[in-house]
């Protein structure tokens, strides 16, 4: 168990990823700090308030004086505010970048040299490439939106800070206290149960996923082997899941039967991102993402009832 006297702070911790991170961070004994201002009427910690070693805060991550009295009493941080996915960003990219790029910045600025930070940046900064583009951390970054961009640079800025590790998560997918269906595999699956088709365009790009359990679970080593993790810069995805977006609606038709999908030889699909991911680096320290796509669709088909499309996006 940690010493009680470990305290860690996470802002957005009220998200997709934070609301199941939370209480598994507070069943291994650490004290949990959350910054989120609940911009998405979320209540996915409501479970943990009662929690002893569990403080919420409803806050602005873009509000300096909080974060520099948060920060100071922390040991590690996991800065998983920001809004997510080139969409969101599109909507609103002024709001997008103060808080996925000069708000971290602010965090990076605050800390000191025996804090840890954990950082969730994205594979998709990968950009596009052909069926041969195999991407490992040593490649280029071409990020392509807005969101990728800013994700790109901050994780330049992080890697100065020498008790940083960079998570480049692949495209998650799975059920949630905090929903989100604009998710790839989260919106084509609930679009299979509700719609029973998808129009793909570009059907044939490639990316890679993971479910979000094993995100969960990255965070968690990273915390408890600083040694291993420390300064490095790591993707984390299915390694059998660098599948492309007809390989994806293949598989989802296998599990949901009258399920169809179509593919558009007219349009282009906005979002050009099309690579494959080593996560052989993260995989030789011992970590390895094992929940696999079909376990994450049986979930999904489960689970989903539960939520409706239009509140549970972040547009």
């Amino acid at each position: 168990m940690p010493q009680v006297t470990t305290r860690i702070l996470i802002t957005g911790g009220a998200g997709y990823i934070g609301s199941l991170l939370v209480p598994i961070i507070l069943s291994k004994g650490y004290q949990v700090t959350v910054i989120d201002n609940f911009m998405y009427h979320q209540i996915g910690l409501a479970g943990s308030v009662n929690h002893p070693k569990f403080n919420l805060i409803y806050g602005d991550v873009r509000d300096s004086a909080l974060l520099q009295t948060e920060i100071s009493k922390a040991d590690i941080v996991l800065p998983l505010a920001a809004i997510v996915g080139a969409p969101a960003c599109a909507k609103d990219p002024i709001m997008a970048s103060s808080i996925n790029k000069d708000s971290t910045l602010k965090i990076f600025d605050l800390l000191s040299k025996d804090q840890q930070i954990i950082m969730p940046t994205t594979n998709s900064a990968y950009g596009s490439g052909g069926d041969q583009n195999l991407c490992d951390e040593k490649s280029p970054m071409n990020p392509i939106s807005l969101y990728a961009k800013d994700k790109v640079f901050i994780e330049n800025e992080l890697m100065n800070h020498q008790n940083a590790t960079s998570l480049r998560l692949a495209t998650v997918f799975g059920i949630s206290p905090r929903m989100r269906l604009d998710l790839l595999v989260n919106n084509f699956v609930y679009r299979a149960i509700t719609d029973r088709h998808v129009v793909l365009f570009e059907g044939h790009f490639k990316r890679n996923y993971v479910h979000i359990l094993d995100v969960c679970k990255a965070f968690l080593f990273a915390i408890e082997n600083p040694q291993k993790v420390v300064g490095q810069i790591f993707n984390f995805g299915l390694s059998n899941a660098n599948i492309s977006k007809i390989e994806l609606c293949a598989t989802i038709q296998r599990l949901i039967p009258g399920f169809v999908f179509f593919e558009s030889a007219i349009n282009k699909d906005p979002d050009q991102r099309n690579y494959i991911v080593s996560n052989k680096k993260i995989e030789a320290i011992g970590l390895k993402a094992e929940i696999s796509l079909e376990q994450g669709i049986d979930e999904l088909i489960k689970g989903l009832p539960m939520f409706t499309r239009f509140e549970f996006t972040n547009l």
